[in-house]
């Protein structure tokens, strides 16, 4: 999450249940983002930036790959969720990670790092090659930029028909897109690494697929947090029905198609400064 001049309002806000969505979200996408990290070449005893920390999900992953002998710097604007991450860091006993209160244009740190990671961050930049090219500035030069960012348009594809689920994530994408957030950045990354004077990037795109109730409850959670920013926005949640009963409405829906639905795709993309 940024929440500074520089970045877009973060639509889903900071408050303790987006936190909590944010956390269990975090333990879905985890085996994804490890194996970009893993991938990129990210291992023990390096020094690694995570950009737009969080709650620290992210920083705490990487963390665990580094090792003790590594180290994550972990930058976040707002101040809830530095908080958060570092009463987690702390619960976890992982020693090698702290968190700065930085913008992205400001992060007070000289030490070259190995590598600059982040995901779900540039969505909500408007310039995230200028980001980008900034942040690839503090990696040493053969060091490691891996970032993830969603895509949406596998969603629609698998879901034309699901009427509930298409609706619901179709006013999450539209409610994105009006907060001046870019829901596509994921197929962007190939063009924004290069317009950052990196490479062009190594890509990979996982969609997340599934029936269980915790996953298909995912949809509801981020309407809840976003429901502020919808109504703000004055679009419409008619077509969703009854807000309170909508899990239990897209789970039925789900079962009855005998099949399964999917989270919005996770573009993955490195490059070796």
């Amino acid at each position: 999450m940024i929440t500074n001049g520089s970045a877009s309002p973060y639509a889903l806000g900071s408050t303790d249940a987006e936190h909590e969505r944010l956390i269990r979200q975090a333990a879905r996408l985890a085996p994804l983002t490890e194996r970009l990290f893993r991938e990129a070449g990210i291992g023990p005893g390096e020094r690694v930036l995570d950009l737009g920390s969080g709650v620290g999900d992210v920083a705490m992953l990487v963390a665990r790959l580094v090792g003790p002998s590594g180290e994550v710097v972990g930058i976040e604007r707002d101040p809830r969720s530095i908080a958060r991450a570092r009463a987690r860091v702390a619960e976890a006993d992982l020693r090698n990670v702290r968190f700065v209160q930085s913008g992205v244009f400001q992060i007070p740190d000289s030490k070259p790092f190995d590598a600059a990671v982040g995901r779900f961050i540039l969505m909500w930049l408007p310039d995230p090659a200028s980001v980008l090219r900034s942040v690839s500035l503090l990696v040493r030069p053969g060091g490691v930029v891996a970032f993830q960012e969603p895509s949406w348009a596998p969603v629609f594809a698998i879901s034309t028909h699901l009427a509930l689920w298409s609706a619901a994530a179709s006013l999450m994408y539209e409610t994105i897109r009006r907060s001046k957030a870019n829901p596509e950045m994921g197929l962007a990354l190939y063009r924004i690494f290069q317009e950052a004077g990196l490479p062009a990037p190594a890509m990979q795109m996982e969609v997340p697929l599934g029936d269980d109730p915790d996953f298909i409850r995912w949809m509801y959670d981020v309407m809840c947090s976003l429901r502020p920013q919808i109504q703000q926005l004055n679009l419409s949640l008619e077509k969703l029905g009854d807000f309170d009963t909508l899990p239990e409405r897209l789970q039925a829906e789900v079962a009855a198609s005998n099949g399964f639905t999917s989270w919005m795709a996770i573009v993955g993309a490195w490059a070796r400064k």
